[in-house]
């Protein structure tokens, strides 16, 4: 029957495959097998992109695991529920599952390991301090080991590591199809592009106290009015603790520390719950 529930799947007929893994009495199976029928019906949800039943089939999948699973199908289970955060955008939990596994990958269903290391690379870069992409990723030897044969991705590590911005900008373009084409990251595509030139920005900003935006512009390659317009939104977004003084044609870095930003904070929260109670008032009296 569990044979005959994977070659519906095969097919590509969802539905018909989880009704053939439902149908499949889990009191003649033992507590693996049952992990493995949930697992296969989660594989089956990330298929076609269902978030929501994946992460109640993969729920149950690591509650028996706990029960009597074993080594290698946690290992897997763990990639899986790098999938749900990848799907979810979760792309901090999804780095520190992917960056757990790297040296033990066995998950060959969901996808082959240079995938799986396409996935790291991208979520660390994302996510990580240098120091952590350094020792993880950029020095990992079982990265290392296929990260040339992703083309761009490569020179985009190593160019942002290295603080080669014009490089990394150029990367990042031709990455951008690759990412494209993935069909778990292809609807955060627009995010992820942001985010990694935001984090550039950030790392460029991080050497100086004031640069002037024709020298930045210089070393990401790009025009001096589009950067102007970038770094324009990213502070007005909160994203950069910076300021552009037009006259002058420099960016001030402004460098506050955890207290003041965590006042900052409470602040900006406390006059929503504020704003929102006076409006619940209003409710109330009406």
């Amino acid at each position: 029957m569990k044979d005959l529930a994977e070659h519906v799947a095969r097919t590509g007929d969802v539905e018909a495959a989880v009704a053939a893994y439902d149908a499949i009495p889990t009191k003649l199976c033992s507590t693996g097998q049952r992990v493995d029928l949930e697992m296969g019906k989660t594989l089956l949800h990330f298929m076609v992109g269902d978030a929501r039943a994946a992460r109640i089939t993969l729920s149950r999948a690591q509650e028996l695991n706990e029960k009597g699973g074993d080594w290698d199908r946690r290992n897997r289970m763990q990639v899986y529920e790098a999938c749900y955060r990848m799907l979810s955008r979760d792309f901090e939990g999804t780095a520190e599952l992917l960056l757990e596994s790297v040296s033990t990958y066995t998950c060959y269903e969901m996808f082959d390991y240079k995938r799986f290391v396409f996935f790291t690379v991208l979520s660390a870069l994302l996510t990580q301090a240098r120091p952590v992409l350094k020792k993880q990723v950029v020095d990992s030897p079982d990265v290392r080991a296929v990260l040339g044969e992703l083309g761009p991705l490569k020179q985009l590590l190593h160019s942002f590591h290295e603080c080669k911005f014009d490089k990394f900008m150029a990367a990042l373009v031709a990455v951008h199809p690759m990412i494209l084409r993935d069909r778990f990251l292809r609807v955060h595509a627009s995010y992820m592009v942001r985010v990694l030139r935001v984090r550039a920005y950030r790392q460029f900003l991080g050497a100086y106290k004031t640069v002037t935006l024709e020298g930045m512009s210089k070393s990401f390659g790009m025009g001096k009015e589009f950067l102007d317009k970038e770094l324009s939104a990213c502070i007005a977004g909160g994203k950069l603790s910076a300021k552009i003084d037009k006259v002058e044609g420099v960016v001030e870095v402004t460098r506050s520390d955890a207290k003041s930003a965590l006042y900052g904070d409470l602040l900006k929260h406390g006059d929503a719950l504020i704003n929102k109670m006076q409006r619940l008032t209003r409710l109330v009296n009406v």
